[in-house]
């Protein structure tokens, strides 16, 4: 697990599981006569009916070939006879337990946090509100996202349970959902968008009734994105910019379609593997890494590195490249929280305005002169 950790950490910038069965692939349910509310999500699809809301998951995971349906009954709301083999869920809910800290800031955004009861392994949380309720025992430990306590879980019986999978194997999530258990999955992760990623507060929002609110926080987001693109245009320069760090033997960077690279391109940047097709981490020798980014001019996310001197001890390679040595390698390791959690895991992918920001700060400084760095800081 720790081998993974660490991976992940070193990729996640490159890239950042209930009711699991009751999928829809043979369902002939009618919805066309609503209107989807999401606009840039790939994998979450909400339309809204008098009395209930169907909110359908249709990539929970990469390559996934199952659609995951659920109707989110309103008080005294009717639900047709045609929907009744779908997950029912009871809106809006008053207690919840998520399983990722990218679920933290819909909650908080939307004002339900206080409905939080449990989170597996609460040390990743980062944000001080969700923190003093950790810290009060007003939310519980529930195991780990392989492992979660199906027993804490049957005693608190929570609302709802949100989680995600990796694939179509998910024998915790199905039991919790045999007890009676409401678990919905949340394709958040799996978005490569931005703004797609960002789009999943509007899910929250339809779990909690808040509709119009998780639109009004979406359009804002929105606004402030493209607001920012727009500024960017006015660059005339893109910089070369190298990502990733070394794990065991092998380099991992951004490929090109990726979440991370997106973000790269929208800021103005010449990334040096925005040619490479694919949406994960690509592995790559050192040897070929070193090659093609010794002069790049900028070196963004480094693994969570949180100084010059803490990455040359790692790898005394680091010091080859001119990033290093003209000290412009910036890392999102170094804002925490209380417990070692980083924020920008927890909050990026809600924010990508902030993210955006950032680096275009970073790397055209003249455009936004009174933007304080947030996510990255510059290692020293």
């Amino acid at each position: 697990m720790k081998s993974f950790l660490l991976k992940f950490t070193l990729f996640l910038f490159v890239v950042t599981l209930g009711g699991c069965k009751q999928n829809d692939k043979t369902s002939t349910v009618a919805i066309t006569t609503s209107t989807n509310e999401v606009q840039y999500a790939e994998g979450l699809e909400i339309y809204k009916y008098p009395g209930y809301t169907i909110v359908k998951v249709t990539r929970p995971w990469p390559e996934a070939n199952e659609n995951f349906t659920y109707v989110l009954q309103e008080k005294n709301g009717i639900i047709p006879d045609s929907l009744k083999q779908f997950s029912i869920i009871p809106i809006p809910i008053q207690s919840i337990v998520v399983t990722s800290t990218t679920h933290i800031p819909a909650l908080e955004m939307l004002g339900v946090e206080n409905t939080l009861v449990g989170f597996p392994n609460t040390n990743y949380i980062s944000s001080e509100k969700t923190r003093k309720r950790i810290d009060s025992g007003k939310v519980k430990e529930v195991g780990t996202n392989e492992t979660l306590n199906t027993e804490v879980l049957i005693d608190m019986a929570p609302n709802a349970i949100v989680s995600f999978g990796l694939n179509d194997s998910n024998p915790t999530l199905d039991n919790l959902q045999k007890s009676g258990l409401k678990v919905l999955l949340n394709g958040d992760w799996a978005e490569q968008s931005p703004l797609g990623k960002a789009e999943w507060i509007k899910f929250f929002g339809a779990l909690y009734g808040l509709d119009s609110k998780a639109n009004t926080i979406f359009s804002e987001i929105e606004k402030e994105y493209t607001n920012t693109l727009t500024l960017a245009k006015k660059t005339t320069s893109k910089p070369t910019v190298l990502s990733g760090a070394m794990f065991q033997d092998q380099w991992y960077v951004p490929q090109g379609d990726s979440w991370a690279a997106l973000f790269l391109k929208d800021a103005y940047s010449n990334y040096l593997w925005a040619d490479s097709k694919g949406t994960g981490s690509l592995p790559l020798p050192f040897e070929k890494i070193l090659e093609k980014a010794k002069n790049a001019e900028y070196w963004i996310a480094p693994g969570d590195f949180s100084s010059l001197k803490q990455m040359s001890d790692s790898n005394p390679h680091y010091s080859e490249f001119a990033s290093f040595k003209n000290k412009k390698v910036y890392s999102y390791g170094i804002n925490k929280g209380a417990k070692g959690g980083i924020l920008y895991f927890e909050w990026s992918p809600t924010r990508p305005d902030w993210v955006l920001k950032d680096l275009i700060k970073i790397f055209h400084p003249e455009l936004l002169p009174n933007h304080k760095l947030f996510f990255f800081q510059k290692l020293e």
